[in-house]
């Protein structure tokens, strides 16, 4: 018996509930987690932005412990520390075949199979993301497992799960920030917060962290922003106005977008140099439409582009993304502002919708 937070329905609160995991099967793991890290990607699985079969348990971004392995499972151990992967690559299909992983067409398809029960009356539960991490253990494909590389505090680990390579990636793979280059953020929540060291490890000169939360200027400043714009100021203090101000009246060499909102995205492309990128990282709904006009697409020569999971590939990334941890160049615990058990994840939610706070964590 598991206790795990539950999604009954779309929509609804999370309850935490008893429930039943089986043994791995051929080609699984099961793992005990230490901590799952509360991200916005959860949320709009709960509210139905992103696809969920329900009931379910949530959760993507996760670190722990093997303690059960199935048959045919190679090079992975009980008692071997692991990050759980979300999107883990088939390695056989079109997107995998071009070198983009990141796009896998078989990413998802844990999430579509029931893997495990409710306790009280034995109704099948759906795992959020093919992870199910928003419980004690969880039982996910032998591939959906990455070894936790030396020197990386376990709990911490859960953070590179999910922010922290979508915010290195979009910095470094999407946007290939350059040093000197300025950098403009959107969002400083646990993305955000990525975003803003991988900037700062990329040499960028300038970096604007913008919020709808004066609280969040001392974060984004403690990862590396050296400027913070209000979000939702209007007048010469606007966002764009003031980030064209901070860059010699130009606008930012790059714009990463972390929020997925159609006004955001909009505010992003504008503070954008000419000639200059705009990567998108938020996940908006289908009804959040971007217009731009035919004239500016042609005069600004501005690039837009999408961001699935940082452009990441976790098996070549999470190596140099420890090395950087080692050198003290990206540090995890800065970005966790709230350190919570499975009943704090509606809370979580709440706080994530008002703007408040970086990465919670849930530590088992």
């Amino acid at each position: 018996m598991t206790r795990a937070a539950v999604l009954p329905s779309l929509g609804t609160p999370l309850r935490v509930q008893d429930i039943e995991i089986p043994d791995p099967g051929a080609a699984q793991v099961r793992v005990r987690l230490a901590a799952a890290g509360v991200c916005h990607s959860d949320l709009s699985l709960s509210d139905g932005t992103l696809r969920q079969p329900v009931p379910a348990v949530l959760g993507h971004e996760g670190s722990g412990t093997v303690t059960a392995v199935g048959d045919g499972v190679t090079g992975i151990a009980p008692g071997d520390a692991v990050i759980l992967n979300w999107a883990p690559s088939c390695g056989g299909c079109h997107y995998c075949g071009l070198g983009e992983p990141w796009l896998c067409a078989g990413a998802g398809d844990a999430a579509a199979l029931p893997y495990a029960t409710l306790t009280a009356d034995g109704s099948a539960l759906y795992p959020g993301l093919g992870t199910a991490a928003f419980a004690e253990e969880t039982v996910v494909p032998a591939h959906a497992v990455l070894p936790l590389p030396d020197g990386v505090p376990l709990a911490d680990a859960a953070l590179l799960g999910c922010a922290v390579l979508t915010g290195y990636g979009a910095v470094h793979h999407s946007a290939r920030v350059r040093p000197g280059e300025s950098v403009a953020v959107f969002g400083a929540g646990g993305v955000g917060l990525a975003a803003l060291q991988s900037a700062r490890i990329a040499g960028a000169g300038t970096i604007v962290a913008v919020d709808v939360s004066p609280e969040k200027e001392a974060l984004a400043r403690a990862a590396g922003a050296t400027d913070f714009v209000l979000a939702g100021d209007t007048g010469d203090a606007a966002p764009a106005k003031r980030i064209r101000a901070l860059t010699g009246g130009h606008g930012a060499d790059v714009a990463v977008e972390c929020v997925g909102r159609a006004d955001t995205i909009r505010t992003a492309w504008s503070a954008t140099r000419r000639g200059g990128r705009t990567t998108v990282v938020g996940i908006g709904g289908k009804d959040q439409q971007v217009t731009f006009s035919a004239l500016e697409l042609f005069y600004f020569g501005r690039t837009l582009s999408g961001c699935v999971y940082g452009n990441s590939d976790p098996a070549r990334d999470l190596p140099v993304l420890a090395d950087h941890i080692r050198a003290g160049r990206l540090d995890l615990s800065a970005m966790v502002t709230e350190r919570i058990g499975l009943d704090g994840i509606p809370a979580a939610f709440d706080a994530m919708l008002a703007g408040r706070g970086g990465r919670a964590l849930v530590v088992f």
